[in-house]
């Protein structure tokens, strides 16, 4: 978690997001590399520290999403903003394979979302679906 936050912030940002990777999902207690708090708003593009910025991501999400806003929906090509947990809904923008091992796009959004943070690469695969087998995974109340 970036270190120039206070501790209970951090705290505070790791239980609103269930203790799970607000873009992949994978929860804290099976990810190989501690969650980290992230701007969602990159500091280098503007962004602050403000609790309305702050998302839990695992290290792969964060470093695809680098200092990205922004991407390509891979249908339209059109340029659109990236998933933001505090202002899109979950729902509207992603859905699940039926075999809940991967993450659907439904929307421009959730589309370019899925391919520049690459939230079905292969570990990510292979996590959902150990973890389905032992009744962790999909998510539950908020996808």
């Amino acid at each position: 978690m970036s270190d120039s936050l206070p501790r209970d912030v951090k705290e505070a940002v790791a239980s609103r997001a269930g203790h799970r990777c607000e873009y992949c999902g994978s929860p804290s207690e099976f990810c190989p590399d501690p969650l980290s708090v992230e701007h969602i708003v990159p500091r280098s593009r503007g962004g602050g520290d403000d609790y309305s910025n702050l998302a839990l991501s695992c290290q792969g999400c964060n470093n695809f999403k680098f200092t990205s806003t922004e991407s390509a929906d891979p249908v339209s090509g059109m340029i659109v903003p990236l998933y933001n947990p505090r202002q899109h809904e979950w729902r509207d923008h992603f859905t699940w394979s039926a075999d809940f091992t991967m993450l659907l796009g439904k929307s421009p959004i959730g589309r370019a979302t899925v391919e520049k943070l690459q939230l079905n690469r292969t570990g990510v695969v292979n996590l959902r679906s150990l973890l389905r087998l032992i009744g962790n995974h999909p998510p539950d109340a908020s996808r």
